[in-house]
């Protein structure tokens, strides 16, 4: 029988990630500011990926853990795994590539990752990896407009104008041409380094709390059943320009995985 012992995780470039991520993330979107790119490979092929890079909004959420400094935390941009994986690949695929990250960065303290209860999961292999859950809030981020789903921070660029001072996707709003869709997003945060979850400056949540909002979701849908996700991670986070790459992992890396 198949075993996620048997998954080979290993850097990547950005153009093999982003492939990845395009085939296998139900967004079909990448984030352009990911520094961080590791393959999970399964019988030769990459049947999945993971991209680390810094968060949108960095200074906001670094208050999350004080005395974080500006290059001490990761966000987890994208996971997409492929449904070739055998079952538990993912919480085996984030454990290795935590440990690498705990190896060649020992700086980075800690990681973030959204899982998006709107259009995916709440968050199944977060749980099952050892993330806590930090924060809940009604998603008000991505949009329905005229049956096309797009993130609001995206309608808020110059690409879309502001009309009357106003950002284009309130005006929508007000029109009634969009509406956000129902759902939740919830913030996970992986602790590296173990003072810093003693600093972190939000209370730490009870998984039980997703089913006692209604957030939990599977794939989209209320959650009526079990077994891992493809991906929960959230499409959220628009293109933008990243720091400093944090890591210089390079993808001939001859990297343990156990």
């Amino acid at each position: 029988m198949a075993s996620a012992k048997e998954l080979i995780l290993r850097p990547i470039t950005s153009a093999e990630a982003n492939a990845a991520v395009k085939r296998y993330h139900y967004s079909g979107k990448v984030v352009r500011n990911s520094q961080l790119h590791i393959g999970a490979f399964w019988n030769g092929r990459i049947e999945g990926a993971m991209q680390f890079g810094p968060s949108l909004d960095k200074r906001k959420i670094m208050g999350l853990v004080a005395g974080t400094g500006w290059n001490d935390f990761l966000e987890l941009n994208r996971m997409a795994f492929s449904d070739n994986l055998p079952r538990n690949s993912e919480s085996r695929a984030i454990a290795i590539a935590m440990r690498m990250i705990r190896k060649y960065s020992p700086h980075v303290q800690w990681v973030v990752s959204f899982a998006d209860g709107a259009q995916c999961g709440d968050g199944t292999i977060y749980r099952a990896s050892g993330f806590v859950l930090t924060g809940i809030k009604v998603n008000k981020q991505i949009l329905n407009w005229n049956g096309r789903l797009i993130a609001r921070k995206t309608l808020d660029t110059p690409k879309y104008p502001k009309i009357d001072g106003r950002y284009y996707s309130r005006v929508l709003r007000e029109r009634g041409e969009a509406t956000a869709i129902p759902g939740y997003q919830l913030r996970y945060i992986y602790f590296l380094d173990p003072t810093a979850r003693e600093r972190l400056t939000v209370p730490i949540l009870p998984f039980s709390e997703i089913e006692r909002v209604g957030a939990s979701m599977y794939k989209g849908q209320a959650k009526a059943r079990a077994r891992g996700v493809v991906s929960d991670t959230a499409d959220f986070q628009s293109a933008g320009d990243g720091a400093t790459p944090i890591l210089a992992l390079q993808p001939d890396t001859n990297l343990p995985i156990e």
